[in-house]
């Protein structure tokens, strides 16, 4: 069996696969080689994509694509019906989780505030929240929302769960307006789909708790912006995130400068251990493909939200 890897994968993360497996490499540009044209097997390049795109109609033997990223919306539309998506849910729960608890303590204690005092020269006391007691929402209830929930139950704080179908202590979409009222942080973890497209919307900010915080490690899309900014101008919210819409933000964006926003260049899984774990599981996609046992995060089957 060929596999199909981005030219720029360091050789230990290839020490593992199965010996059936022969590597063929797919370029940053140009064209592929015979053997590359034959790969069953394919792990979609982390950044920069557009060339992979341009030469998937030559792969004529590819049944299964496996990406490095938990989202796909940035490659499902462009992946033909009878090629297999796996994605790569689980490999950023450590990295998202510790930038959301990060997130959720920095905005609580005005660390962002207090950086731009120190930078202006004042001393700039004042008084902070607790997170202590909290009562936090995820929208979406994945595995980064598992992984999340596992760091803040020492902090203290009480949970609400929010996804597309319900599941024991996990509510569904249709409960979130109720819900709201009640959270003192709001999580937003859906994945950008057609049915997430704008979903988080002027209803649901009026219906939040008066100065909650809206963290968004999801996507940007899912919630509307402009109805975010009229929130946020009218202090009915705080805002922390890792994503926008659109990415990168353009110059003069409202949130660039409104107060009481925090926001990371979509950086929350771009950590160092990130390769090293997305192609751990890359090498048992692998396996299970050679061995004929089912794939693991197969778009389509369990979209985790």
């Amino acid at each position: 069996m060929i596999l199909l890897m981005p030219e720029e994968t360091d050789p230990q993360h290839l020490q593992g696969l199965p010996d059936s497996v022969e590597i063929a490499y797919l370029p940053k540009e140009g064209t592929l080689s015979e053997k590359a044209l034959q790969a069953e097997f394919a792990v979609a390049p982390y950044g920069g994509a557009k060339h992979f795109f341009a030469v998937l109609p030559e792969l004529k033997s590819l049944k299964v694509v496996q990406t490095l990223t938990a989202g796909v919306d940035w490659i499902l539309p462009k992946m033909p019906a009878h090629i297999i998506l796996c994605d790569a849910a689980g490999v950023h729960d450590i990295p998202v989780s510790e930038w959301i608890v990060g997130a959720i303590l920095g905005a609580i204690k005005k660390f962002p505030e207090f950086r731009d005092a120190q930078r202006e020269g004042r001393w700039a006391y004042g008084w902070v929240g607790d997170l202590e007691g909290s009562t936090v929402l995820f929208l979406g209830y994945g595995s980064i929302a598992k992984a999340t929930q596992k760091r803040l139950e020492p902090f203290g704080v009480s949970f609400l769960k929010v996804a597309r179908t319900a599941r024991d202590d996990v509510y569904a979409f249709s409960s979130l307006l109720e819900l709201l009222p009640r959270a003192d942080v709001v999580i937003n973890l859906l994945p950008f789909t057609p049915q997430t497209d704008r979903f988080f919307g002027a209803e649901h900010l009026r219906a939040m708790k008066l100065g909650a915080l809206l963290v968004n490690a999801g996507r940007g899309k899912t919630v509307d912006q402009a109805a975010l900014v009229e929130a946020i101008k009218a202090h009915r919210v705080r805002f922390v995130s890792d994503v926008t819409d659109p990415e990168p933000l353009p110059e003069g964006h409202p949130l660039w400068s409104l107060p009481d926003v925090f926001f990371t260049p979509h950086m929350a899984g771009s950590t160092h251990k990130l390769l090293e774990r997305g192609f751990k599981l890359a090498r048992e996609q692998v396996g299970r493909y050679v061995r004929g046992e089912p794939l693991l995060n197969v778009v389509g089957l369990e979209q985790g939200y």
